[in-house]
């Protein structure tokens, strides 16, 4: 199969699923086309069969806003004539599944199937402001197939805007051959030194994603466990973040590195990850986190329960509960027995959410997608 894959290229879970499928399909033999204002972040250019197509946003002045919805559409229809495309796999139904749809009209009467992936802003958005829900509807019912990365997303989706489509859910999921843990390194690195423990911390530091908790959650563990924390990533709560660490005089022991693509290098090196968003679709994070054998501390929100078990793989508290995440870090800190059982679960729970499986799931949908003559947008 020839699929296009539009997505956004940033360090969020979205970018990073997007491109990781695009990988393991082009392993697999087929050719898969990027189409984003960017190289998405995790993008390997050197990888058979994987090219990227830059859009490019035209700027008049009459554009307050450059339209690049309609600059994505075009970009689609130049790829799916030149190259050949089969499928547009549309990450995120605002703009991506409108832009691949305005791109399947302009392209009649060849066909250009359209799969699109919710990933959750896609519902949160409408959430935020109700205009967006008709054309959201729109996009997701106009497309071949839709898929949610957990049930609770789906759930919610239906809630939200009872759609007249079916909608399959399709993990997230982990290469278990790059994600794996690293005996020798864990907690001995360059941050972590004479025995102390190492936390760690990956997002897009927007306000959902409560940074300053996590903040709060180390400063109680570290005056029980000597540690450090680590926090990759950047966006908009980074300043209050760093303002924080200043005022509770724990700067030196939380390190900052802004994006870096070097995740899976660090990420066996943890003693815990924690991740207190108050609403996940999914947790990938979480996921990579538990492939490497890292427990998991975070909140019962959203999709989460469905990647970490909680007193199993790590442990879920109720949205704020500051204190009980960290007494749970502490006491999974000072047993060492409790931690390694933590930690094979971990691992174990991997096998759940395993590449091959996952793949193989939408490797089904393009095939059921494009064995249907008519199409199934509407339907």
């Amino acid at each position: 199969m020839k699929i296009g894959i539009a997505c956004y290229p940033t360090f969020g879970g979205s970018g990073v699923v997007a491109t990781e499928l695009g990988h393991e399909l082009a392993i697999r033999g087929h050719d898969v086309h990027f189409i984003s204002y960017a190289l998405p972040s995790r993008l390997n250019l050197f990888a058979e069969r994987v090219s990227y197509h830059e859009v490019t946003v035209p700027t008049y002045p009459l554009f307050n806003y450059p339209p690049y919805d309609l600059a994505l559409a075009t970009r689609i229809v130049d790829v799916a004539l030149h190259e050949g495309l089969d499928i547009i796999h549309a990450h995120y139904a605002l703009p991506h599944a409108i832009s691949a749809h305005l791109a399947q009209e302009m392209l009649l009467p060849r066909r250009l199937a359209v799969v699109t992936t919710l990933h959750g802003t896609d519902v949160t958005i409408v959430g935020q402001d109700r205009s967006y829900l008709p054309i959201t509807r729109f996009g997701i019912e106009r497309s071949d197939a839709v898929t949610a990365v957990s049930e609770y997303l789906a759930r919610v989706t239906r809630e939200v805007f009872a759609p007249a489509k079916e909608l399959d859910v399709v993990p997230n999921f982990v290469d278990p051959v790059r994600w794996k843990p690293d005996h020798g390194q864990r907690g001995a690195t360059c941050f972590a030194r004479g025995g102390e423990r190492l936390l760690l911390h990956v997002s897009n530091f927007r306000p959902v994603k409560r940074v300053n908790d996590v903040v709060e959650i180390f400063d109680r563990i570290r005056r029980e466990v000597p540690s450090r924390l680590l926090m990759i990533g950047d966006g908009p709560d980074r300043p209050a973040a760093e303002e924080l660490c200043r005022t509770k005089g724990i700067a030196g022991l939380v390190h900052f590195l802004g994006n870096t693509p070097a995740v899976q290098e660090v990420m066996p090196a943890a003693d815990l990850y924690v991740l207190t968003t108050d609403m996940e679709s999914f947790g990938l994070s979480a996921l990579e986190a538990q492939a490497c054998g890292v427990p998991v501390l975070g909140y019962r929100a959203g999709g989460l329960p469905e990647v970490v078990e909680n007193g199993t793989t790590g442990f879920l508290r109720e949205v704020g509960d500051l204190a009980g995440l960290a007494a749970d870090g502490i006491a999974l800190l000072k047993d060492e027995k409790s931690w390694n059982e933590a930690s094979r679960a971990a691992r174990r729970r991997r096998s759940r959410f395993a590449a091959d499986a996952i793949v193989g799931r939408y490797l089904e949908i393009y095939e059921r997608v494009l064995a249907d003559p008519a199409g199934g947008a509407g339907s």
